[in-house]
């Protein structure tokens, strides 16, 4: 069966700290992350925040769906809607995303 992956780049607002990044981050892998069994068809959810130099965003979110469906109804899960308003995008200035099928 066809799943969907579901990625994300975030660069962070230039205005946070060093230490407010860091804390940041770690806020957000822990709350994204979890959501996987919270989530219904939301099957696998990583979180990067250690890059290379090369790298020109702070944040990776690599995720899979069990569907399309599946999708939309992540985005807009309570659990997920809270997670993405309460620790993402207050502390966020772009955010670019992928979705395919594999």
């Amino acid at each position: 069966f066809i799943m969907v992956k579901h990625i994300i780049l975030w660069k962070l607002n230039d205005e946070l700290s060093t230490e407010q990044k860091k804390a940041v981050k770690t806020d957000i892998k822990k709350n994204l992350e979890a959501l996987v069994g919270v989530v219904p068809g939301l099957t696998k959810m990583n979180i990067r925040t250690e890059f290379l130099a090369s790298s020109s965003a702070d944040i990776m979110m690599d995720s899979e769906l069990e569907s399309n469906e599946a999708l939309k109804g992540y985005q807009t899960h309570p659990s997920h809607v809270h997670v993405a308003d309460t620790y993402v995008r207050p502390n966020v200035s772009v955010r670019l995303s992928m979705d395919y099928e594999i």
